[in-house]
C-alpha cells in the first residue's frame, strides 16, 4: 500500500509534491471560508491562494528542502538544528511575504504591500510557535522524498490561519483563537481584507 502511494512521488517528485502542496493550501482557504462566510464560497479567493501556492510556495519548498538535505545531509541532531535555523530565519519570512504580497497582487489591489506591512511581524511570530516543531518532525522522521508533501500537510493548517489573517485577522494567534471561539473583536482591533476598520 505504502509503495503504491509513493510510486507517483518517486516517478514525478516535483509535480506530485507541488500539486499536493498547492491543493492543500487551496483547501486551507476553503476551510477558512466555510467557517467564516455564511452564504457562499468566494472561489476567486481560493483560486488566488492556489495560484500563489502552486507558483511560489510549492516550488520554493520543493527546491528548498532539496537544498537543505544536500547541504546538511542526514537527521543527526546537529544537522537537523542547522536546517531548522535556516528554515526559520530565511525560508519562513520569504514564504509569509510571498503569501501576503502574492494574494494581494492576484486580487489587483493598488497597495500590494499593505497587508504585509500590517501583519508580517505578527504572522512571523505566530509561525515561530508552530513551524519549528513541525519542521523538526519533518527533518527527523520524514524521508526527503516526501518532505515537501509533509510541509504541505502542515501548511493546510497554516494556510487556514494565513487566509483568516489576510481577510480579517492581524496575524496574531489571539485573533485566530477569538475567531475559532466566535468572539467578536472590537472594531479598532479588526482589519478588513483591504483596509483597517476605523
Amino acid at each position: 500500500m505504502r509503495d503504491a502511494l509513493l510510486k507517483p512521488v518517486r516517478r514525478f517528485p516535483w509535480a506530485t509534491n507541488v500539486t499536493l502542496y498547492g491543493c492543500l493550501f487551496a483547501g486551507g482557504d476553503f476551510v477558512h471560508q466555510l467557517f467564516s462566510r455564511k452564504e457562499q464560497v468566494d472561489w476567486s479567493h481560493t483560486r488566488n491562494v492556489a495560484v500563489v501556492a502552486f507558483s511560489f510556495h510549492g516550488n520554493f519548498n520543493f527546491f528548498w528542502m532539496r537544498f537543505l538535505e544536500r547541504r546538511f545531509p542526514g537527521n543527526s541532531l546537529r544537522m537537523v538544528l542547522r536546517k531548522l535555523l535556516l528554515d526559520q530565519t530565511l525560508a519562513a519570512p520569504l514564504a509569509i511575504s510571498a503569501f501576503y504580497t502574492g494574494v494581494s497582487f492576484m486580487e489587483g489591489r493598488d497597495e500590494i504591500l499593505q497587508d504585509w506591512k500590517e501583519k508580517f511581524l505578527n504572522t512571523y511570530k505566530t509561525g515561530l510557535t508552530y513551524w519549528p516543531f513541525m519542521q523538526f518532525l519533518n527533518f527527523i522522521l520524514v524521508p526527503p522524498l516526501i518532505r515537501t508533501a509533509f510541509t504541505g500537510c502542515c501548511g493546510f493548517i497554516w494556510a487556514t490561519f494565513l487566509c483568516f489573517s489576510h481577510q480579517s485577522g492581524d496575524g496574531t494567534m489571539t485573533a485566530a483563537l477569538d475567531w475559532i471561539r466566535g468572539i467578536e473583536r472590537k472594531p479598532e482591533q479588526q482589519i478588513s481584507g483591504k483596509k483597517r476598520v476605523e
